[in-house]
């Protein structure tokens, strides 16, 4: 086979505003992006459709390098085998590699808060990583993601978008590096299926209701875990609120727990009056937890609340799955029975949501708005979950 290339063809190729290819036969060419990176590439057919397998970087690869590569790809697909698969290059240009180093720029740059940063992590590590982070980032195409993301979302359509997203930003970042000359991604467009907003699973069969009830009431993991799955429905706040609560919030003369407006999502103080069942599940906790600074503090006590993930993760060990109930469905669970079986009035229910309700005198959000009401509204709700608990139960 005839060479296209020698050495001085190469150090003298200079970038264009364009990706530039010098071919050098067999399918292996030197792929020259407008950033000025070199990449050794070689396109190739398997099972019908075209690939590109990533060779390394020029001048770390040299020449003849890049062609001794070539004849062990050919030899491997001879065989049958993908050399995508077995051919191993540079593992700083690992597609690993380089989504740690976007991920690590984005929070060098505040881009997400904490929270949001360590949950995108663990799903590129559970979902991303195993297949792809150990190919080079230049050697993968629209289809090794494209498999990869439509296995994602036979789970999950909401978290592979999100992972799309992630892949998106990783190979723009790998193009500014030399690294890749184009995102294939942007040929996804319309393959996964749309990512419409479901709202929290719940619960609304009373009978359903019923039941869940009495799993939590039998629930024999962690105490402080079983407490906060049983105050849950009857309060409904946010379970971040809920995991949050500290004693100094109690007021238990009054039945009254008063929500800082920083740990509310609209900034603002929330009332959340205390039903007899909820008094009584706070003082039976006291002796548990009431030497601390929270309610529910987390597992190795000290100055830290209660996981994000204890809720959720307590339910699935219940056996309820996470199309049937969350932490964040018993909001949708309550505001739903509050309007159809107990006949609330809409606006009293939203203020207990903590929404933004106008008063009379057109303020978005006042704290006590329908209090009184809500005071009752939240007793008459304790008495109706206790009463769905006998609903296909024992006796």
């Amino acid at each position: 086979m005839k060479s296209a290339l020698n050495d001085l063809q190469i150090r003298k190729a200079k970038p264009a505003d364009k990706p530039v290819k010098l071919a050098d036969g067999g399918g292996l060419y030197l792929y020259i992006s407008p950033a000025g990176g070199k990449l050794w590439r070689m396109d190739y057919a398997l099972h019908g459709k075209r690939r590109t397998l990533s060779l390394g970087q020029y001048p770390v690869v040299s020449l003849a390098q890049a062609r001794d590569k070539r004849l062990q790809a050919k030899q491997l697909l001879a065989d049958g085998v993908d050399p995508a698969r077995l051919v191993k290059g540079d593992a700083a240009n690992s597609f690993a590699a380089i989504a740690r180093e976007w991920y690590q720029q984005q929070i060098t740059a505040g881009a997400w808060s904490d929270k949001h940063a360590d949950r995108l992590w663990r799903r590129i590590e559970r979902d991303l990583l195993p297949q792809l982070g150990q190919r080079q980032i230049g050697s993968l195409s629209a289809d090794d993601f494209e498999r990869v993301l439509l296995g994602v979302a036979a789970r999950s359509v909401d978290t592979a978008h999100r992972l799309k997203a992630a892949v998106r930003g990783t190979m723009n970042y790998a193009i500014r590096k030399g690294l890749a000359g184009s995102n294939p991604v942007e040929a996804l467009r319309g393959v996964l299926p749309a990512n419409r907003h479901r709202h929290m699973a719940a619960p609304t069969d009373p009978a359903e209701v019923g039941g869940l009830l009495r799993a939590i009431d039998t629930y024999s993991g962690s105490p402080v875990v079983a407490y906060a799955l049983r105050l849950l429905p009857l309060v409904f706040v946010r379970p971040g609120e809920l995991r949050a609560a500290e004693w100094a919030e109690i007021d238990t003369a009054r039945a009254l727990w008063t929500i800082p407006g920083e740990k509310m999502k609209m900034r603002l103080p929330h009332l959340v009056p205390l039903s007899r069942q909820a008094l009584t599940l706070v003082e039976q906790l006291r002796p548990i937890t009431g030497q601390g600074r929270y309610l529910f503090p987390g597992r190795y006590g000290g100055d830290k609340c209660l996981s994000d993930m204890a809720l959720n993760a307590a339910l699935r060990r219940m056996g309820f799955d996470s199309d049937e109930i969350t932490g964040h469905g018993f909001r949708a669970m309550a505001r739903t029975l509050l309007d159809e079986q107990l006949r609330c009035r809409p606006d009293a229910i939203e203020a207990q949501l903590a929404h933004a309700v106008p008063d009379r005198l057109g303020r978005a959000y006042n704290r006590t708005l329908h209090l009184e009401e809500r005071t009752v509204m939240m007793q008459a709700w304790a008495d109706y979950l206790d009463e769905l608990k006998t609903i296909g139960g024992p006796g």
